[in-house]
């Protein structure tokens, strides 16, 4: 089945906001198996809304709207859809239960007229409780065609399209569909891609799409089946096979999990205390590690060396290292791990010294260049990255280059 997903809202088009409903929206649909082939988004204009409202129910089977729902002028989307489909609009007893019942949990007792008129819906419309909200959403089934309105709040679209919309899309469909997520670090998304294109080119079911994330590639392989076991059998050699081809890059199968998570669980597995050493990153690794619940049970100590001061007083980084060497050099960055863990007494260390820009950059040194250090039990290993991007790119670039060196470093040091 097509579906297409229609974002009311001038603010929308105007960039005052982020639509991350579509993005939430979208990723849905696709976890329903429903082919989503256009978004769209329109203004608070009645008649451009109507217009691309005909367009999309020409086009498509299921259209959702979000937005335009509310109490205002502007909220407009339930009037054209009403008008589209030549229906009245008429008070359901429910919904002005519901919005009574908003208003007086939260001790507020004049209402204003405008309020009820979210009370108001589409003759024949299967009305959907808003339980954080006002506006009802609405489903309009017309012939083959249906037109799902919902609220455009976040905070009340997604809980809606988790109790009730959800359910009912998953119905209109034959088969379901089941996901698995495998997640890898340490390798870009060309060469992922490089490694399983011949996989790719003859998917049927189930497939695989790729998601390039920052020092990250997902892979999220869907299968269609009758049930979840029968999807599951069918995606079964095909992640034995990803297995084989990525090895210890993949480091989770579930979706929810991070890659700061994981080293996290890995080093609790090992019984592994951490100390981190951060200069250019200025505590943004550590603050990926404090994320992380338990992350105290393995994480000893943080210190931030951002001048050279600091990591002579604090690590005892060695004055003359930084003086023939510099602060960004592999010889630093190796002083700043072996101090770590000299001054902590910790099993592991994780030292970052780098240009994240814009300034500070030379020939020899250019911005992006970042040196990574870890320590497992004694073992060091030192390597040199290239970032590109701007400050936070390149920061961000450093955080996950480190806890994907750790997660390797400390592998390595099991196998031995």
């Amino acid at each position: 089945m097509i579906v297409e997903l229609i974002s009311v809202g001038t603010e929308i088009l105007l960039g005052n906001i982020v639509n991350t409903n579509a993005a939430y929206l979208s990723e849905k649909c696709a976890q329903l198996g429903l082919s989503l082939y256009y978004q769209t988004v329109v203004g608070d204009n009645p008649d451009r809304l109507e217009e691309t409202l005909k367009l999309a129910l020409e086009r498509s089977d299921i259209v959702i709207l979000g937005g335009g729902l509310g109490p205002t002028k502007d909220d407009l989307t339930k009037e054209a859809a009403a008008r589209v489909l030549g229906k009245k609009l008429v008070e359901d007893p429910r919904s002005r239960e519901m919005i009574q019942k908003f208003f007086d949990t939260r001790g507020i007792k004049e209402i204003t007229d405008n309020n009820w008129k979210q009370a108001l819906v589409p003759e024949g419309a299967i009305v959907v409780d808003n339980d954080n909200g006002t506006a009802p959403g609405l489903i309009l089934e017309e012939g083959e065609k249906t037109l799902i309105l919902l609220p455009g709040p976040p905070g009340e679209m997604k809980p809606m399209f988790e109790k009730d919309i959800f359910p009912y899309l998953n119905q209109k469909q034959p088969e379901i569909i089941v996901s698995e997520m495998i997640k890898i670090c340490g390798m870009g998304e060309s060469r992922v891609e490089t490694m399983i294109a011949d996989l790719i080119e003859k998917q049927t079911n189930p497939t695989i799409a790729t998601y390039a994330k920052i020092g990250e590639v997902h892979l999220r392989l869907t299968a269609k089946a009758a049930d979840e076991a029968a999807a599951r059998k069918l995606m079964k050699p095909v992640i034995r096979e990803l297995k084989v081809r990525f090895g210890g890059s993949i480091y989770t199968t579930n979706e929810k999990m991070t890659l700061e998570e994981s080293v996290v669980q890995l080093l609790k597995e090992q019984d592994l205390t951490l100390t981190t050493v951060e200069s250019c990153t200025g505590g943004l690794f550590t603050g990926r590690l404090v994320n992380v619940q338990g992350a105290s049970e393995v994480l000893k100590q943080g210190f931030i060396t951002y001048s050279n001061k600091a990591k002579r007083k604090l690590i005892g980084v060695k004055k003359l290292t930084l003086k023939e060497f510099g602060a960004v050099s592999d010889k630093t960055a190796k002083e700043m791990a072996k101090g770590a863990i000299l001054t902590t007494g910790s099993d592991v260390a994780v030292s970052i010294t780098g240009i994240a820009g814009p300034d500070g950059g030379t020939k020899e040194k250019p911005v992006g260049l970042v040196y990574i250090a870890v320590s497992v039990k004694g073992n060091m290993r030192v390597e040199e990255y290239h970032f590109t991007g701007n400050r936070m790119k390149i920061r961000e670039s450093a955080v996950v280059a480190a806890l994907t060196l750790l997660r390797t470093s400390i592998l390595e040091t099991i196998k031995f």
